[in-house]
């Protein structure tokens, strides 16, 4: 099950909603060159260049499906780079950016004790981190998908594996940015409240992304039938709709001082 942008852009207007929380705490002095990591489709890191006119932004995607398109945007301030997050690290000087920006994406990275420090390393005097991830292990849907893939059939087809969230605790990330010497700290979990007429509505927003790796190692029969038993522990969950899902987000925001 490829990432489809068609599924993803289908709730883009709730999705945009934490990005431009996220914008609006950035600052443009200094900001020479800066990365989107975890790009998507490309729309928000085109959106930054032209929030920052004098920045170069680059934005890295491990997504083929998901960067399809992006090459009509490219310009001299603005180019994308098909590569994990992981790999991008490991490969970029450290001190190179005047930004690190991330939104709903470093949540599909292992290991954030590790992951975190590499990105930190990427800020230059005087470079921001701008980052937001969904806050999974709070998010009930998420919670009624983990349950249901440890469960029979499913457990024996996945032999045991399930996507457990790496998302830290919020004050280890405040921890890891203060050790790093970042000010300026705007640390904040906020609802984004998704409103569903139907059962189907919570199912497709998680589809487009939660639902992606499940499906990926299951047959198709199996596919379906988790697609199916996953709606009702929705429907059994929500129990009378409309409903409100209250969706929770993590943005994290610092700088480097200058000297």
């Amino acid at each position: 099950m490829p990432w489809d942008p068609e599924k993803y852009n289908q709730f883009k207007q709730i999705r945009f909603r934490p990005f431009f929380d996220l914008m609006a705490m950035m600052r443009e002095d200094g900001l020479l060159q800066a990365v989107d990591l975890g790009c998507g489709t490309g729309e928000q890191t085109r959106m930054l260049s032209e929030r920052f006119p004098a920045s170069h932004f680059l934005g890295v995607d491990a997504s083929a499906q998901m960067l399809q398109g992006s090459d009509e945007s490219q310009s001299s301030r603005l180019a994308f780079q098909q590569a994990t997050i992981e790999s991008f690290l490991d490969r970029q000087p450290p001190q190179s950016m005047d930004l690190v920006f991330s939104n709903a994406a470093l949540q599909w990275c292992d290991d954030h004790e590790v992951l975190f420090p590499k990105v930190l390393d990427l800020l230059r005097k005087g470079g921001q981190l701008a980052v937001q991830m969904p806050v999974k292990p709070e998010n009930v849907i998420f919670q009624l998908l983990l349950q249901l893939v440890q469960e029979s059939p499913f457990k024996e087809a996945l032999d045991g594996w399930k996507r457990a969230s790496p998302v830290l605790n919020i004050d280890r990330y405040t921890t890891l940015m203060f050790e790093a010497g970042l000010v300026d700290l705007q640390i904040i979990q906020k609802v984004y409240p998704v409103i569903a007429d139907t059962v189907e509505v919570l199912y497709d927003y998680t589809a487009a992304t939660t639902l992606v790796p499940y499906v990926d190692r299951l047959q198709p029969d199996l596919q379906s039938k988790l697609e199916e038993a996953f709606k009702e522990r929705i429907a059994n969950h929500f129990e009378k709709f409309p409903a409100i899902y209250a969706f929770k987000r993590m943005l994290l925001y610092g700088r480097m001082p200058n000297a």
